[in-house]
């Protein structure tokens, strides 16, 4: 196989691991669930920093989209 198709497969599967872990933290946000919130926001960061290693997505727009979840969960937990 292609080096580019080998790549291109493994980024995509990082991209939807990224986007799966939004619409969870999404909907714990819309729910108001804290506690579900809390360890959606966890496993979010984390993947958002392992696709920002990857070089998948840039370093500014994990830590600029970690801060835009951290800051809307603030608000159901306030």
């Amino acid at each position: 196989m292609r080096q580019n198709v080998v790549r291109r497969d493994r980024n995509q599967q990082v991209r939807t691991r990224i986007k799966t872990a939004r619409r969870t933290m999404i909907a714990a946000i819309e729910a108001k669930d804290t506690e579900t919130g809390e360890t959606a926001f966890r496993a979010y960061s984390s993947i958002l920093d392992k696709g920002a290693k990857m070089g998948i997505i840039k370093k500014n727009t994990a830590i600029r989209r970690k801060t835009n979840a951290a800051n809307n969960l603030r608000k159901i937990t306030a």
